[in-house]
């Protein structure tokens, strides 16, 4: 049963969008969802997309003299309009239609129930919950397949949620047993492993339960542990029997053609000659040769072996990638070159690994896309072909990507655009946005100023079988975040300063300073070596005190001396440096 109208329509209205009166300012707001029923499809969707209020009774020279407090204000006639824009509703057969004839001036508005709200918008069949739909009390599910086969991008800016949305989501892929092999290049995803003890409060509103991923994740450093103490295990390249391909992932292309033809030489030669050999063998194998382009390729094949990234006891990708279990590959202390040669490696092996079946269906993460794939004009990098090979052929191999990135305008375009879903949160760098509203399918540039005004934890996510953009709370996560900002200024507006503890019998100061005069007896030399009269006698004689005897300050001290002028007008320098001038 219909009951409770919070509206009527009136004027000219389309089968797109129509204005109606409202009865109650606090019955609804922007971006709520209504209903209305139309005499041919039935109850049909719209959304809110801005209300406002008026009063022609309340003139501009009456708004001036209640300003003034000459009048009060009265009762006011006020209007409230609404604009609403039609969504549509499903047949029988679940296909949406939109209405092709106008609604009529005096159908009424309701509220639109969560049925309709989740079959209009195509949010029935979703198995990753990521957050509540903005506004509502409605849960919003993601088609898991759909996300990890069809990939999916978390743009926004710094400080938006991109990193913690990304915990969301692999939270809800762990529970659905998904492989995992996340990129991290600042090590914020290590506190998967530890429940969340974070306001504990929001867990009843999302309807989850604080969870830990210990058991499920293993941490690997391509470094050392001494760097990455958290890691539980090395990451390590293959070492052994290095062939002319495996060097092109890992230098990048600028080395010339004689570069690599010195390579090429050294690398046939010791195929023939050894049955196993290391890069030791090859920077001797180069020095043997004549050409003074030699000394290039050595200097990098040297600074390849000091990072120790290459051993005889490589991390397999039949390690990285098992069932039900997340490996993360900490970047923290690597060098920027030597992040992409890994990427470019790991990516490689993944590939291969899920064209022969040799692993399981997987998602790949990947933090700060911008630095391993960039688009055109912002630098190449030698992760940035086989990225574009997986964004476009992924899909067909089980191998999933997701992307993350606080600059889209700086990630390749032709990734971004193989991302069928898209989580956007705020953004507000003007090319950022140009690069979102023009690079993204179902993004148009009229909700710019919609991303731009997106508060922190909320996101337009764009999918192609949700009907249109939509906003979501992201829900809390089970588990901790790892990549909150590190507090610098120690205390914030409104708290209360730190007592500090004073000697017994010394008053507390309210400014919490040392006294004047403590700090000068460190400076200034003794001016009287008499020791003062005990405490009892000062008392006895108290009432006899007369002005004269009473001590005065030091400044005036200082000035009665006359034989230590010179002295005094130095110490008085000093005071007035640190304590200021006391004339007016």
């Amino acid at each position: 049963m219909v009951k409770d109208s919070i509206g009527v329509i009136f004027g000219k209205t389309s089968s797109h969008n129509f204005r109606f009166a409202v009865s109650d300012i606090s019955a609804t707001k922007r971006s709520d969802y209504v209903k209305v029923w139309h005499e041919p499809d039935g109850w049909t969707l719209a959304q809110i997309s801005s209300i406002t209020s008026s009063s022609e009774d309340f003139s501009v020279e009456e708004a001036v003299d209640v300003a003034e407090g000459s009048s009060k204000v009265g009762d006011l006639n006020e209007q409230i309009i609404a604009e609403a824009t039609v969504i549509g509703g499903r047949d029988k057969d679940g296909v949406l239609h939109v209405p092709k004839s106008p609604f009529s001036p005096g159908d009424k508005i309701f509220r639109a129930d969560e049925i309709l709200i989740k079959q209009t918008l195509g949010l029935m069949r979703g198995d990753v919950y990521i957050g509540l739909l903005e506004g509502q009390d409605i849960h919003v599910n993601l088609d898991g397949n759909n996300l990890v086969q069809k990939h999916c991008s978390i743009l926004a800016k710094t400080g938006a949620g991109k990193s913690y949305t990304g915990g969301v989501i692999i939270e809800e892929l762990l529970d659905k047993d998904v492989p995992l092999l996340i990129i991290d290049p600042h090590g914020e995803y290590a506190t998967l492993k530890f429940p969340n003890e974070d306001k504990p409060a929001s867990f009843e509103r999302y309807g989850i339960a604080p969870k830990g991923y210990a058991s499920r994740i293993t941490v690997y450093t391509p470094a050392n542990k001494l760097l990455n103490p958290g890691a539980d295990e090395l990451f390590r390249l293959n070492g052994i029997n290095l062939g002319i391909k495996d060097f092109a992932q890992l230098f990048s292309d600028e080395a010339s053609s004689n570069q690599t033809g010195i390579l090429f030489e050294a690398v046939s030669k010791l195929k023939t000659e050894k049955e196993k050999y290391d890069i030791n063998d090859i920077i001797l194998e180069v020095g043997q040769n004549k050409s003074k382009i030699k000394w290039n390729v050595i200097n990098k094949l040297e600074a390849l072996k000091e990072t120790g990234i290459l051993s005889d006891k490589a991390t397999t990708i039949n390690e990285l990638v098992r069932e039900s279990r997340a490996s993360i590959i900490d970047m923290k202390g690597v060098n920027p070159d030597l992040m992409a040669m890994i990427v470019a490696k790991l990516c490689s092996d993944l590939f291969e690994a899920r064209k022969l079946n040799t692993i399981p269906p997987m998602m790949l993460v990947l933090e700060e896309a911008h630095n391993f794939c960039p688009e055109k004009g912002f630098g190449r990098t030698v992760s940035s072909d086989i990225l574009r090979t997986i964004a476009s052929e992924g899909r067909k191999f089980g191998l999933g990507l997701m992307v993350v990135s606080q600059r889209p305008a700086r990630v390749d375009k032709n990734i971004l655009s193989q991302c069928n879903t898209q989580i956007i949160m705020k953004v507000t760098n003007p090319n950022d946005l140009q690069a979102i509203s023009k690079g993204l399918e179902g993004i148009s540039s009229d909700v710019e100023e919609d991303i731009k005004g997106l508060s922190p934890g909320v996101a337009m996510i764009v999918s192609t079988y949700i009907e249109r953009p939509i906003l979501v709370d992201i829900r809390t996560r089970k588990s901790r975040h790892g990549g909150a900002s590190v507090q610098v200024v120690k205390g914030s507006i409104g708290e209360k300063p730190k007592e500090v503890t004073l000697p017994q019998g010394r008053e507390q100061s309210p400014t919490f300073l040392p006294s004047t005069d403590s700090i000068l007896k460190k400076i200034l030399p003794v001016q009287n070596k008499e020791k003062p009269a005990p405490v009892e006698k000062i008392k006895k004689e108290e009432p006899e005190i007369k002005k004269e005897h009473i001590k005065p300050p030091v400044e005036e001290q200082i000035e009665r001396e006359p034989k230590k002028k010179s002295k005094a007008k130095r110490e008085g320098s000093i005071i007035t440096k640190m304590f200021g001038s006391r004339k007016k």
